[in-house]
């Protein structure tokens, strides 16, 4: 009974450290946020703005974001905060959507912008040839958890 105690107390440990690994990794990797100068002039060339908030349907305590997007031909901006994780990456979206189902089902309509490496504030810059105005939805997907973060309608 004394081993079998034993072993369940480490495997908890484990599991308890691996998790608290894939969530603080990337915290501890992420590069410096843009300063408020760079997210000020960027916003300000923005033709669309939306907002993050924390309390959309697939959202929780540790998948999140809350703040003002700006969306410009140029860049998205974020000023405001992540829940951290790892892989995140950003799309824009035909519809509105709140829920990870939502998501697969729409992905094929939508375009992957690129990855969002830090979790307080962020600039992404829009791909050549992808044009915003086709579009009306940011979201922030974490890849390699199939996990919804957020979403905000800018149009």
């Amino acid at each position: 009974m004394k081993k079998l105690l034993l072993l369940l107390s480490h495997l908890a440990a484990l599991g308890l450290g691996f998790a608290l690994g894939v969530y603080l990794l990337p915290v501890l990797v992420a590069p410096k946020p843009p300063v408020a100068g760079e997210l000020s002039a960027l916003s300000a060339q923005a033709q669309y703005t939306g907002e993050f908030r924390r309390d959309l349907k697939d959202s929780d305590f540790l998948h999140w974001g809350e703040g003002k997007v700006a969306v410009g031909p140029q860049s998205i901006v974020l000023t405001g905060k992540l829940a951290p994780g790892p892989d995140y990456k950003l799309y824009l979206s035909p519809e509105f959507l709140e829920t990870e189902s939502d998501f697969m089902r729409l992905k094929p309509r939508m375009v992957r912008v690129g990855d969002v490496r830090t979790f307080d504030n962020f600039v992404v810059p829009v791909p050549q040839g992808v044009d915003v105005s086709r579009y009306n939805t940011v979201i922030v997907w974490c890849e390699s958890f199939s996990q919804f973060i957020s979403a905000a309608r800018y149009r």
